[in-house]
């Protein structure tokens, strides 16, 4: 369990068996702490589809990725119950950076909105999520 205010070293130790998002979609943390999280991922030729787009499942993966750090940081562990996503527009930069804020965390459930910009601030997507805490 982290806690309410973790380093970045304490965060990419616990989350580096996050293996999918850390080491084949190539995730990794800006920063977080209880209820926000910041997470990047540079963008290759892995992450695109046949029309030469980012794939949604990897911009998804980082958006999951940066919820799993707000909603574990401080506080019981959670699970994601319920994720929606909305693709707002296609990338055009080099890197993804999702920014994951809390809107209600209570004892046992969390609401949370992932936002997902690229390196030229275009809007690319937007994550809502709602997770269950386990009980102590």
């Amino acid at each position: 369990m982290l806690p309410d205010n973790p380093t970045r070293d304490q965060i990419e130790a616990v989350f580096a068996n996050d293996r999918f998002a850390t080491q084949a979609a190539g995730c990794r943390v800006v920063e977080g702490g209880r209820g926000r999280a910041v997470c990047e991922m540079e963008l290759g030729d892995i992450h695109r589809n046949a029309m030469g787009n980012v794939m949604g499942g990897a911009i998804f993966t980082l958006a999951d990725f940066a919820l799993a750090i707000a909603s574990n940081t401080g506080g019981n562990p959670s699970v994601s119950v319920s994720s929606t996503i909305e693709y707002l527009s296609a990338s055009k930069g080099t890197c993804l950076i999702a920014t994951c804020n809390a809107d209600k965390s209570g004892r046992r459930l969390g609401f949370y909105t992932t936002d997902v910009a690229d390196d030229t601030g275009r809007r690319i997507a937007r994550v809502t999520a709602t997770v269950f805490r386990e009980s102590e």
